[in-house]
């Protein structure tokens, strides 16, 4: 944040920072409460990545599909009062919540390596958040509409949706079951531009509560069916990731191809880079570098069984004839 902040802006960052942490924590749950009603399901319905929609008839999948809504709507009142390189950045407290409560909860195996790597996803974030660009003031629907008219903002969406669709019509039904980046890119791409949409709908609801005819405004409109279809999208493919893969693996990679998607979304719509230096653009890389880091050790060594005993460690016995022996043990074991 700004030095130079006032007493407002320093007042909305504290409110947009709270309500970020508090989303993450509600959105970090309801992966693991879906995760259960999934499980409970796959043994007599047919599941989610095969097409299936029992889980909308297993009141444990609303109490998460609940779960997340609130934590979605924390995360709608953050971006109406911090800029989306904050907040997005905080989502990487819902890794280590699902992480966390995954291995307590529904059994799946959470090593030493994906414990490091949760923890360099939250260091990463915090240092993004230090160095994030500043957002240039948007206070308006009359001001974001011209932003959105803005040719770069135009192309992204459209490549956005181009992919999607590609991905959704050609990809998903052939390789989504066994490769876990098709359904996540779906929901990164879709989930970039609902979070534009959910900036604007922010916008427009501050706008309400000041007198102004907001709800007048088409671009109201726009930004709140925009949410309903996007976020509708991110529900079903995310859901079919939750299914298909481990949890632990998948709320962590969500969470990288989701805040890279937001970033540049963002920074293409508000051109926050632009302003800058050199100290803040490499702190935002190696930020995001570190995330990519723990990212790797959650997904590559997550069939590794490693804990504190298996470091390397060096011991001293003594054999028959009295003389001291140095024993090194490092032992890696496939989970079973």
């Amino acid at each position: 944040m700004s030095p130079k902040a006032g007493p407002a802006e320093t007042r909305d960052f504290y409110i947009g920072l709270t309500l970020a942490v508090s989303s993450s924590i509600f959105i970090g749950s309801s992966f693991i409460v879906k995760k259960k009603a999934l499980i409970k399901l796959s043994t007599h319905s047919t599941r989610a990545g095969d097409g299936g929609f029992g889980y909308l008839r297993e009141w444990l999948w609303w109490a998460g599909f609940l779960l997340l809504a609130f934590g979605e709507f924390c995360n709608f009142l953050a971006y109406a009062f911090a800029p989306a390189t904050l907040v997005t950045p905080l989502g990487a407290l819902s890794v280590l919540v699902a992480a966390v409560m995954s291995s307590y909860f529904i059994n799946e195996a959470l090593n030493l390596l994906g414990k490091i790597g949760c923890c360099l996803c939250i260091l990463g974030s915090i240092v993004m958040v230090v160095h994030a660009p500043e957002e240039e003031t948007c206070n308006s629907l009359e001001e974001l509409g011209r932003r959105l008219q803005d040719p770069a903002f135009i192309t992204y969406g459209v490549l956005v949706l181009i992919m999607a669709m590609l991905l959704i019509c050609y990809y998903a039904p052939r390789y989504g079951q066994t490769n876990i980046l098709i359904y996540i890119t779906i929901c990164s791409v879709i989930g970039s531009l609902s979070v534009m949409a959910c900036k604007g709908l922010g916008i427009a609801v501050k706008e309400f509560f000041e007198g102004k005819p907001a709800a007048q405004n088409i671009l109201t409109w726009i930004c709140i069916f925009c949410l309903i279809v996007f976020i509708t999208t991110q529900m079903n493919y995310l859901n079919k990731a939750l299914d298909m893969f481990n949890t632990s693996v998948v709320t962590p990679i969500y969470y990288v191809f989701f805040t890279s998607s937001v970033i540049l979304a963002s920074c293409i719509l508000f051109q926050e880079w632009m302003r800058m230096n050199t100290q803040d653009v490499l702190g935002t890389l190696a930020g995001f570098g570190t995330i990519i880091s723990g990212i790797f050790l959650l997904h590559a060594f997550k069939d590794v069984n490693i804990s504190w005993t298996d470091l390397p460690s060096t011991t001293r016995s003594n054999d028959k004839n009295g003389s001291t022996k140095k024993h090194n043990f490092f032992i890696l074991e496939p989970c079973r």
